[in-house]
Order: C-alpha cells, then structure tokens, then sequence
C-alpha cells in the first residue's frame, strides 16, 4: 500500500503518546474468570455449562514508564462487547493507573465461555429472558477481581530492559472456511470441525505463522505474549467449559517456564478454522494444543531481542455503520426480540444487534490500538475480523513485527474482507451486525496507528 506524505499527515488524527529513553517495569497478573454452573454458553447458542473442564483466566500485563500505562489483556471468554468492554477497560484502566483507550484487551474466543453484552441483557429482561445471555452479577465478579489482581502485582513490577520478537510456522492447524469446492461452488461451510469431503478441500488463505513477544529484564524472561490466527476451538457446545486447545498449549508452556508469565492472543481469525485438520473428536483436542505448543515454543527460542528504548502508543476512532439488511433493521430485531415464537438464541441475537444499533446511533467509536516498541507492534482489532485484514497491517510495517490480537470490542460481530463478501459470506451469517462495506474504513484506522507520524 502507497500512502502519500500529505495523505498520511492529514489522516493521522489520533492521540499519541511517545517515550524514548525511559526506563520501563512491567507487572504480570493473572485473574480465574471461569463462568459459574447454568451460565449460558456463546452468548445462548449453545448448552450452558454444566462441567467445568479447566478454568478459564484473564491473563495481562501492565508495561510503565511511558507517558501513560498501557494494559495488555487476553480474557478465555467468547466475546466482551459495548458496555460490558467499556466496563472492563475502565475498571482495569482506574487500577492500573491509565486511560481506557490504553486498555489493549482481547478475548481468546472459546466458544465453551460467556459473551458478554450489559445492554442486550437488559433488552431480554424487559422481555421476560433474564439471564438468557449472560449473568450481569457474575460479569462484575470476573471484572472486579481481574481489577484486584492487577492492583495486587503492581508493587511487584520488574525492570524491563528488552523485548524480543520470533515467529514459528504452525502446521497443519488451521484452514480458512472459504471451501471452493471441485464444481468451482464457493461456501464457507468449513467450521472448527468439519468431515472428509471439507478436509480435502484446498487451505486457502491463512496466516500460518505463530508471533511471539517477550519482555526481559537482563537475561531473565518476565513475559512471553503469543498470537495465531485460529478460532480456538477444537469440539465444543455441550456444556463443557474450557479454554480448549490454546489454553491446553498455554499450560504447557507455563510448566516450560515456571515464574514467566504466559498470555495467548487470538489473532484475526473470523474466518480462520482448525476444520481441515479436525474432525471434532476429542482425541483431537490435545493433538492440535501440541502443534500450538510447538509453535509458541520455537517462535520463542528463535527470537531476537532489542533493547527497550520506546513505547509509542497511539488510538484512532473508527466507526463502523450497521448492517440494514432485511432483519436488520431496528423494527426487525425489535420484532424478533419481543417474538416469544422464536428460540430464545434468535431473540439474543436480536438484543446483540439492538445493542450494537445503540452503539452506533449514540456516536460511540470502537478504539483500534496500538503499542510501538520499534522493531514490534501490538495491534488490537475489533471482533471477528478476517485474517486479511492482519495480512494487510503486516505489509504496512515492513520494519516491524506486527503481533495482531483480534476479538478487541466484539459487538459487530463478523467483520469480513470485501473479498469474503463478494462471496457471498453476509448473506448466510447472523453473527453479523456491520454494513459490508468496511474494508477501508478498518484499514485507514490500522494505517493511522501503525505508520508513525511524518513531520
């Protein structure tokens, strides 16, 4: 991508917060934020929990010494949307010392863990489905003591004099869903688990490297933060939860590495599945946490490191229209909403679509992030976004390791490429409340946080 001198100047509206030279700490914390029994699991869709399997965490970093602190958080959640986000970045904002916009926070998107939308479970109350989509006590719970853990290991913060950065290809994990079939026919039918004839389809467009970025103080690992654009499931949606094959591979890694802080990132990966390479038995469940494993392992040994000497921060709004299509509009999802002939999934997904109509009408801008150290990048992106749009970022900093996290402010739901729509992805997907037209939209705000400010 060619962007021009004054293009880029004029574009680059956004707060940015610049530090070189200073002297940096970091404060690892780590929150248990597992959904208690009965809670519903992917927002409705699927059994509520009925077996714990193993717990699910809000794993983050705090990086000082900046302008201001900028927190790094993975959550073993489905999705975190509108208020609920907001909730979560101030309370975390207010114990970290910072800004909600320096809130860097991603869910990992298990489907065996909550969604969280404050708004729409307000909508389904005063329609008689309270708790249908989530349990607003139990929310404030797993945001309170996220909150507490970070407040906790501030006073433990540790030097920080580098970071590095390697990456691994992992093999024989993921597969996009777009299936173009042997007649030419083109779907996207090829989910996290799918038969034979979808395996023997073509991979299509992936991205098949593991990002790793660790930060050090001298010799000694503190942090080690990695991304893979896959949807983290393996089998799912019969009421067990878990953080499935990305958090078996980050319990491994912490027996590797007793005392250094592990955190996992789902990178955009909307249309990104294990389903060429899984059938959804669980016996395949630990097999594609050891390839994971591998990857995180090898991206880690093999990285170089740099001296810590800058955290740059910049945040730019962007706004995303909603989708109006035919059961879209406001008067649809209210019809469906207050429908008692639907299923009570299809009437949560209404108030998800409501909630997020709310967000738009109001002005509310979801946050794109980023956090500069030179010679790497974090980026955070909003919801399910396609895995070309992490592709894209990656050729605009040639310079750097761009380690992208997707699953940032959920509620727009699917987020594809043109590419994807001009396939016809839209017309088949309800978990999905954006225009398609915004492709650009969402690429100029990753260029304005990613291409530093020309003077």
């Amino acid at each position: 991508m060619k962007v021009t001198r004054n293009l880029l100047t004029a574009a680059l509206v956004f707060l940015v917060a610049t530090t070189a030279h200073a002297e940096f700490t970091l404060a690892t914390f780590t929150a248990d934020v597992t959904e208690p029994i009965g809670h519903p699991g992917m927002g409705g869709g699927i059994e509520p929990a009925k077996e714990i399997v193993d717990p699910l965490f809000a794993k983050g970093v705090v990086l000082l010494g900046g302008e201001q602190p900028v927190v790094l958080l993975s959550i073993d959640w489905c999705e975190i949307r509108n208020d609920a986000y907001n909730r979560w970045r101030e309370v975390i904002a207010e114990a970290a010392g910072t800004t909600p916009q320096h809130v860097l926070l991603s869910a990992i998107h298990q489907h065996d863990a909550p969604v969280a939308d404050l708004t729409a479970q307000k909508l389904l109350d005063e329609v008689g489905l309270e708790k249908a989509l989530m349990f607003p006590e139990f929310h404030e719970e797993a945001v309170q003591k996220t909150a507490q853990a970070l407040r906790d290991a501030l006073p433990h913060a540790q030097p920080v004099t580098h970071y590095a950065t390697g990456v691994a290809i992992v093999k024989d994990v993921t597969s996009n869903r777009r299936a173009v079939h042997p007649d030419g026919t083109i779907n996207f039918g090829r989910g996290s688990a799918s038969p034979e004839k979808l395996q023997a389809l073509p991979i299509d467009l992936v991205d098949p490297w593991l990002r790793s970025l660790s930060f050090w103080n001298g010799d000694t690992p503190i942090a080690v933060l990695s991304s893979y654009s896959a949807h983290p499931m393996s089998h799912y949606g019969k009421g067990f939860v878990t953080a499935d094959f990305p958090g078996m591979a980050r319990a491994m890694r912490e027996k590797d590495m007793p005392g250094v802080q592990q955190i996992y990132f789902s990178g955009c990966s909307g249309d990104v599945t294990a389903g060429k390479f899984n059938d959804g038995s669980p016996e395949n469940r630990p097999i594609l946490a050891k390839k994971l494993y591998d990857g995180m392992k090898s991206a880690f040994e093999s990285a170089e490191r740099h001296p810590l000497t800058q955290a740059d921060f910049r945040t730019t709004p962007l706004f995303l229209p909603p989708r109006s299509s035919e059961g879209f509009t406001e008067e649809d999802l209210y019809a469906t909403l207050r429908d008692e002939s639907k299923k009570t999934f299809i009437r949560n997904l209404a108030a998800m679509g409501l909630s997020w109509r709310m967000r738009c009408e109001a002005g509310i801008p979801i946050d794109v992030g980023a956090l500069d150290l030179g010679k790497a990048v974090f980026l955070l992106l909003p919801a399910e976004t396609f895995v070309q749009y992490q592709l894209t970022a990656q050729g605009m900093r040639p310079d750097a390791q761009v380690m992208t996290a997707g699953y940032g402010e959920s509620a727009p739901g699917y987020t594809p490429s043109a590419a994807a729509t001009e396939d016809h992805f839209n017309d088949h997907h309800t978990w999905l409340w954006v225009d398609p037209k915004i492709e650009p939209l969402i690429n100029l705000a990753v260029q304005k946080v990613l291409l530093p400010t020309i003077e």
